[in-house]
């Protein structure tokens, strides 16, 4: 899926959502009526690639930084490090005024801790457990548009390495019904209740991984040291969190299963049951889907992995396949070591699967497939599913490539994305720091934020929209319900540099100030125009 396709081709994959556009505004969760499909938006300009250590943003497009690292929320807690996917959960009575939740994946010891050689303290390890997991904020919008955190607001929180997280599981996992905190949070999604699915992903960083059939601990992979102070079993890890942002009260949910989960995005079923799809963001790892059982339910049901081959989902009930029975002793052990269960069936090993939404038009399942460098992918792709007869418990799908990353489309490495409230899709890439701007990265430059409008004379064009500082990259796109604001994380400026006097990156301060990661607010008359 690395090659790029021609435009004329990509048009053709929009041509169902174009024509539905004027067919299905209900759809559409905004405060405004759907753009006629007569109606045509202005042209977009979008910005060239650049390699500035700025957020610079197309024309007709402002942003503001609404919240950094280390930023006070209350008296006790700060904001957390490497901030990635972000939700806007607005007040029932006021939208420009709510909770805002946002991930925080990993930490770069020598900035967090200051940690640089040797020996680490137990002062170092507990800090750096405290800047993962995720911060709950209130916001809100003044009167000249700009946003401002309510500092000391009651709702205010974090959630991070410490807290203590039960499982929703009539098991136990290694021996426990609760977890000791949440950890490499990356992208996540909002149930129809209003609560908030965070997920972790490269789990292994922290807490390493055991062999099933040996029972041995590979710590080799935790290289940040935690499990010199706490052995916590890295079965408590790698697992889609449920967090209250009201409350912070949260859970792991076991019945998703436990790998590298990107993200977890839902889907509710006329009759009250929920569809959850997520992906493993690793090499040659594979897409799932959770059918519940019973209304709301996000621990009865069934969870299915794909055949991109066959166009078909297969279950991993435990029960159901004999192969399972072979090989696990449970349905606890085939969740638990979800991997090599979804190999066993038949899952199709995919090139990084990371973030998944549902295109609101047209029900079809976008999947960002962000490379897979040792099969020579280097670009990656957006991969389209659509499940038969548009129904989300369909176990029958097919599958196209939506958008290929490479020079003739202009990006590269796709990773986060989202819709706008008229159907747009906005999406982010994925370089890593020691990769971009060299070699067959060279072109794209910085990482960036691209748009895909779905109407007009750019219907189907890549547009970039934004460029992020050095070495960082955008994540956790977010529109407010009238499209008129679009949250965005700046993740890991300045993560290559050598040292704190060799800095690579001083956004978003300048001059000589250590880079923060942060989340900003884009606004401007660019949306509006998008909008309609």
């Amino acid at each position: 899926m690395s090659q790029s396709i021609p435009r004329r081709t990509f048009l053709e994959f929009l041509g169902a959502g174009t024509i539905g556009f004027a067919l299905a505004p209900s759809l559409l969760s905004a405060c405004r009526e759907a753009v006629p499909n007569d109606q045509t938006i202005s042209k977009i300009l979008g910005i060239k690639p650049s390699s500035e250590d700025q957020v610079i943003l197309a024309p007709g497009l402002d942003y503001q930084v609404l919240v950094s690292w280390n930023d006070p929320i209350n008296q006790q807690d700060r904001f957390g490090f490497n901030n990635d996917y972000t939700a806007f959960i607005p007040d029932p009575d006021n939208p420009r005024a709510g909770l805002l939740w946002v991930n925080h994946e990993y930490v770069h010891p020598m900035f967090v801790s200051q940690y640089t050689e040797g020996e680490k303290t137990r002062e170092q390890v507990d800090e750096e457990m405290y800047h993962v997991g995720g911060s709950i904020v209130r916001i809100q919008q003044e009167e000249d548009g700009q946003w401002v955190l309510v500092e000391g607001a009651p709702e205010n929180r974090r959630i991070n390495g410490h807290t203590m997280l039960p499982f929703n599981w009539p098991e136990t996992i290694q021996g426990s019904t609760e977890a000791m905190g949440t950890l490499a949070n990356c992208s996540g999604g909002v149930t129809p209740w209003g609560t908030i699915l965070t997920c972790e992903e490269n789990y292994d960083q922290f807490y390493g991984e055991r062999n099933l059939e040996t029972g041995e601990w590979d710590r080799s992979m935790a290289h940040l040291g935690w499990t010199n102070f706490y052995n916590n079993p890295p079965e408590h890890y790698g697992w889609v969190v449920e967090i209250d942002p009201k409350t912070g009260k949260g859970q792991k949910h076991v019945a998703l299963g436990r790998c590298s989960h990107e993200c977890a995005t839902m889907h509710q079923l006329a009759d009250g049951r929920v569809v959850v799809y997520t992906g493993d963001d690793a090499n040659d790892e594979c897409l799932y889907k959770f059918i519940s059982s019973k209304p709301g339910s996000l621990a009865e049901g069934t969870l299915y992995v794909a055949n991109i081959e066959e166009g078909r989902w297969i279950s991993l009930n435990w029960e159901e396949q004999t192969i399972l029975q072979e090989h696990f002793q449970s349905q606890t052990e085939v969740l638990t070591y979800l991997r090599k269960a979804a190999r066993l069936v038949g899952g199709s090993q995919l090139d990084r699967p990371e973030d998944i939404e549902i295109d609101p038009i047209t029900g079809d399942v976008l999947v960002a497939l962000t490379n897979n460098k040792p099969k020579e992918n280097y670009f990656g792709s957006i991969l389209k599913l659509s499940e038969a007869k548009g129904q989300h418990d369909a176990l029958l799908f097919q599958a196209d490539t939506y958008l290929a990353g490479g020079a003739e489309t202009g990006f590269a490495c796709p990773d986060n994305m989202a819709f706008d409230p008229a159907g747009n899709l906005w999406f982010t890439s994925d370089m890593s720091g020691s990769a971009m701007n060299q070699g067959v990265y060279a072109s794209f430059k910085n990482n960036g934020l691209f748009v895909v409008p779905r109407s007009g004379e750019q219907a189907g064009e890549v547009i970039q929209m934004a460029s992020a500082p050095s070495d960082a990259e955008f994540t956790g796109p977010f529109f407010v319900a009238d499209g008129q604001t679009l949250f965005l994380s700046v993740q890991h400026p300045g993560e290559t540099s050598k040292d704190l006097r060799n800095l690579s990156s001083h956004w978003p301060l300048g001059g000589s100030e250590m880079p923060r990661p942060s989340v900003i607010a884009i606004r401007g008359a660019t949306l509006d125009t998008l909008w309609g």
